[in-house]
Order: structure tokens, then C-alpha cells, then sequence
């Protein structure tokens, strides 16, 4: 493997870690998996995009395996940070649209062959759009406390802006369920 957490670095591209001697250690006899997440909140990606892609990338080239997460439930919500208000909701059909228009630009940078570092593509609505409220609030909502959740820069910011809305607030657990669901899988 390559020294990829070194090549990144140099790069610039890592501002936190973790522990960089267990990161290593962990990227090191590789390969791991590493995913990055692309919410479709317009028709396409755009250029702020473009550093994750390239950084999936080079981890692919150093032998790991990228998963390109497309925000197919989540893009329905909308990600409250950095917004001083609630984003307005798309329609379902709309968001559908602009989940697969990323699906294609975000084939053109990974290698999907099968393999060990081949890439996969996904979208967080196919673990999200069956589970019901009942099983959300009971089986995921249950393991999130709401101190920790309302001490997030973007929940305080909004808090202090006019509020936010119990959609864009239960944004970071959907988020978190993703992570489970890409451990799973």
C-alpha cells in the first residue's frame, strides 16, 4: 500500500484526524473502505465536490476501496449546517432526478470493476425509505441523546438564528444510520 495518508496530508486535504498513528496503522496493511457523501440538493455536483471525488480517487489508486453515497433520503431533508434557515423541501420526483444525474457524474471518476478497490455506488434511501417512523423512533432515534445532539455547531447556530425544524434536526441521525448501514454492508 501506499503511503496515501502522507500523500493527502501533503495535500492539504486533511484539517482533523483521529489518531494519525492508528489512521496509518489501520490504512497501512490496507485495504479499508472509505466512503464520501454527495447530497442532491441541486441537479448536479459542484466544483466544492470535486475534492472529495479526487480524494476517493487517490484512495482507489493506493488500493482501497471508495463508496460514493448518494443522499437519496437525506437530499429529501436537506443538511442544516452552514444554513442560516430551513431549506426548502423538493419533491420526490425532482430529487430522484438529480440522484441519478450524480450517480453519472460520480461514475466518471471511480473504477467500479469487480475487485478489492473496485467502487461502489449507493444511496441512502434504499436502507431508509422502508423503515417507518415507529421503527426509527424506537430502533435509531433511542441511541441518540439530545444534549449531545443540540451541542452541534450547526444545531447551536440555527438555535440562535430562529430555530430549526425537527426535520433538518433529526438530519444528523439519518446521517449516523448511514454510517451503520455502510458498516453492514
Amino acid at each position: 500500500m501506499s503511503d496515501i495518508l502522507g500523500e493527502l496530508s501533503w495535500r492539504g486535504l486533511i484539517a482533523l484526524s483521529t489518531d494519525p498513528d492508528e489512521l496509518r496503522k489501520a490504512l497501512d496493511p490496507g485495504p479499508v473502505t472509505a466512503y464520501g457523501g454527495f447530497d442532491p440538493t441541486a441537479p448536479g455536483l459542484h466544483i466544492g465536490n470535486l475534492v472529495l471525488l479526487l480524494t476517493l480517487r487517490r484512495l482507489q489508486l493506493a488500493g482501497h476501496r471508495p463508496i460514493g453515497l448518494v443522499g437519496g433520503a437525506t437530499g429529501l431533508i436537506g443538511d442544516p449546517s452552514g444554513k442560516s434557515a430551513e431549506r426548502v423541501l423538493n419533491p420526490r420526483e425532482v430529487v430522484a432526478q438529480w440522484v441519478e444525474r450524480i450517480r453519472g457524474e460520480v461514475s466518471r471518476f471511480l473504477d467500479f470493476d469487480p475487485g478489492p478497490s473496485g467502487a461502489l455506488l449507493v444511496s441512502n434511501l434504499d436502507w431508509t425509505e422502508h423503515l417507518s417512523a415507529l421503527e426509527f423512533l424506537r430502533d435509531v432515534g433511542k441511541h441518540f441523546p439530545v444534549n449531545q445532539m443540540l451541542s452541534r455547531e450547526s444545531v447551536k447556530a440555527r438555535l440562535e438564528a430562529g430555530g430549526i425544524s425537527y426535520t433538518e434536526f433529526s438530519y444528523q441521525i439519518l446521517q449516523a444510520y448511514d454510517y451503520l448501514e455502510l458498516h453492514r454492508r
